[in-house]
Formats: C-alpha cells, sequence, structure tokens
C-alpha cells in the first residue's frame, strides 16, 4: 500500500490540483483552431484555419524533434554535410524541419506554392482547385544554436494566391503589406506560437497534456518605447557611421539602454514584442544589401510587428512596402518600438 502524504504536502498538492483545474479558464480555454474560424474573414475562415493548422502541426512535430536533440540522437544532432541556397551549412534539424513544412503545407492542399530558406526553387505544390494561399517560410531560424539549448524557431508568411488552384511563380513576389497572416513558432523553455490575423497579434503556447496551442496572450501590443538595444556587436567594425553613432548614443543617456542579443532571430524579435525597444541587422560594409532575407524572415516578423502597434524599417522606408525582386533576397531591419525605430531612421 501506498505511504501516505506528509501532512504538509497536502496544501501543496491540493493548490496544484486546483491550478491544473484552472490552467484555461481565464482565456475560456481557446485553441488555436477554433480562434483562427473565429477571426478570420467569412470567407477565408475555413482554408485559412486548416493552413495554419497544418503549420501549427509541423510547428509540433520540429518542437519534438528540437527537444530529442539533447538526447544526443545522432539522426537529429549535427551538419547534414549539405550548403543551402545561401552556401550556409545546413543542420540536420534544417532539412527535417523544411521536409515537414513542405509535406503538412502541400497535404493541407490549401497552398499553390511554396518558397522555403532551404530550396533555392520554388516549390509547387499539388494542384487543387482549394489552393488559395502562397507560403513562404524559414523552417528553422538560428539552427546553429541547437546543440547549446539556445531558443530558435520557425516564421512563415502566408498571401492570396492571384487565382484559385493555379500555380504563378509572380505570386510569390508580393510586397509584404500584401499578406493576409504571418507569425513565428518559438522553441524554448515553453513552445510559443505568435499569430496575426484579423488585425492582431495574439500568443498560443503549446500545452503538451492536450497536443494543443491554447491560447495565453491575446492582443500582444509593443511599448512605444523600451530600453533595450538588440544587434550583433561584433560587426560594428563594418558598420555605416550612422548605425555606430546610434548605439554609442543609447549606451551613454541618461538611463542607458541594455544590450540583449541571442543571435536566433525569432528569440530577439519575440523578446521585443513583449519588452519593446529594437531589434536590428543593419547593412555594413560586408553585406551592402543586408544579411536577413525579406521574403521569409523580415516580411512576417515586420508584419507582427506592425499588427503589434510597432514599426519596421530598412532605416529609410518601410519594410513592408519593398517590391521584392527575387525570392531570396536580402535586407537590412530595423524592428520594435516606434520611438526608438525612427530614432534610429533620424
Amino acid at each position: 500500500q501506498r505511504a501516505p502524504l506528509p501532512p504538509e504536502m497536502e496544501p501543496c498538492l491540493s493548490r496544484f490540483a486546483s491550478s491544473m483545474d484552472s490552467d484555461h479558464e481565464a482565456e475560456g480555454f481557446q485553441t488555436l483552431g477554433t480562434f483562427v474560424l473565429n477571426t478570420a474573414a467569412d470567407e477565408d475562415a475555413a482554408d485559412l484555419s486548416i493552413l495554419i493548422q497544418s503549420i501549427a502541426t509541423s510547428c509540433k512535430y520540429i518542437a519534438n524533434c528540437v527537444r530529442k536533440v539533447g538526447l544526443a540522437k545522432p539522426q537529429l544532432a549535427g551538419k547534414a554535410g549539405n550548403t543551402n541556397v545561401q552556401g550556409e551549412a545546413q543542420e540536420k534539424l534544417d532539412v527535417i524541419a523544411h521536409e515537414v513544412f513542405v509535406k503538412f503545407l502541400d497535404q493541407s492542399r490549401r497552398c499553390t506554392v511554396l518558397v522555403s530558406e532551404e530550396k533555392e526553387e520554388i516549390i509547387r505544390c499539388q494542384p487543387s482547385p482549394n489552393g488559395r494561399y502562397v507560403c513562404v517560410f524559414d523552417p528553422l531560424d538560428g539552427s546553429s544554436n541547437i546543440v547549446c539549448a539556445v531558443s530558435i524557431g520557425s516564421i512563415f508568411g502566408i498571401y492570396r494566391a492571384a487565382e484559385r488552384g493555379v500555380h504563378r511563380d509572380g505570386d510569390t513576389l508580393q510586397p509584404g503589406r500584401d499578406m493576409v497572416a504571418a507569425g513565428y513558432c518559438m522553441y524554448g523553455s515553453s513552445c510559443n506560437f505568435v499569430l496575426t490575423v484579423g488585425g492582431q497579434v495574439n500568443g498560443f503556447t503549446l500545452d503538451s497534456s492536450l497536443g494543443e496551442f491554447v491560447l495565453t496572450h491575446p492582443n500582444i501590443t509593443v511599448p512605444p518605447s523600451g530600453s533595450i538595444y538588440s544587434i550583433n556587436e561584433g560587426n560594428s567594425p563594418w558598420w555605416e557611421l550612422g548605425m555606430a553613432k546610434y548605439v554609442e548614443h543609447v549606451k551613454r543617456k541618461e538611463a542607458p539602454h541594455s544590450s540583449r542579443y541571442i543571435g536566433s532571430m525569432v528569440a530577439d524579435v519575440h523578446r521585443t514584442l513583449l519588452y519593446g525597444g529594437t531589434f536590428s541587422y543593419p547593412a555594413d560594409a560586408r553585406h551592402a544589401a543586408g544579411k536577413l532575407r525579406l521574403l521569409y524572415e523580415c516580411y512576417p516578423m515586420a508584419f507582427v510587428m506592425e499588427a503589434a502597434g510597432g514599426r519596421a524599417s530598412d532605416g529609410a522606408r518601410r519594410i513592408l512596402d519593398i517590391q521584392p525582386e527575387h525570392i531570396h533576397q536580402r535586407a537590412p531591419i530595423h524592428m520594435g518600438s516606434v520611438q526608438d525605430v525612427k530614432e534610429i531612421e533620424r
């Protein structure tokens, strides 16, 4: 027979059970799928919900793989032995994440074409009369941080196709302002899915007991100003003078800004979204066109940031207004609190 609990443990157990019962009461226990159905425009609700659920399923699969890397699974950890279109060495999990996204998006029958960071060419989905969207994605951002267990993530953006069920390569070269939804999933101490659709930004957390993303951060808004700047200062010898002056200025203010840089765009932008301040990856003498990819990194994150009341620019113009010329185009970017980004632009 099991030994009884010590008397001092009974209040703790009672509080724990109570908290489990009320975990989702405050938000009405709203799942991601239900939320999208209730939020998207009537004509889009069902199709968009199916597509976003396919993305969420991809993210759940990837989250599970990320957790297993820490157990030294040889099929998941380490280099794949290949390079992607950018000339970057691929991690095994980069390849797996790409294949997972393509599989679930294709099976959704809601996409005509896809663009992935890991694939040089446009990916054409199976023909379907229900195909009305174009999806662009970075399947695993920050993958160089996998082994040291730093937060990494997936980024995605969704556009409407010009014609339902028709493959048009030109549909992938729409400016960011034309997206209908965008977001990211962060794999860290918890698995967080942040989505903008219908003009708001909402955050969902994966409840492992349910296997569902549950609404935990409704209507996220970025503070109008912040006290954190996020930039890779190791690149400072190659910065343009204006960028160097800005960073020096915020360091020497009466209330100096703090520097926080993880090296994973998803994690750095997520913190900026919640706490305010800026995230920057500027052009420099070595990368005159910028380093981050416009279509599937800058656009989706800028779309999220603006929907939350923030600002995103390349230093001179709104990121979402840039007309892309090719699918792997790069761009400099500054995003975050409106007041702080405007200060960089000056």
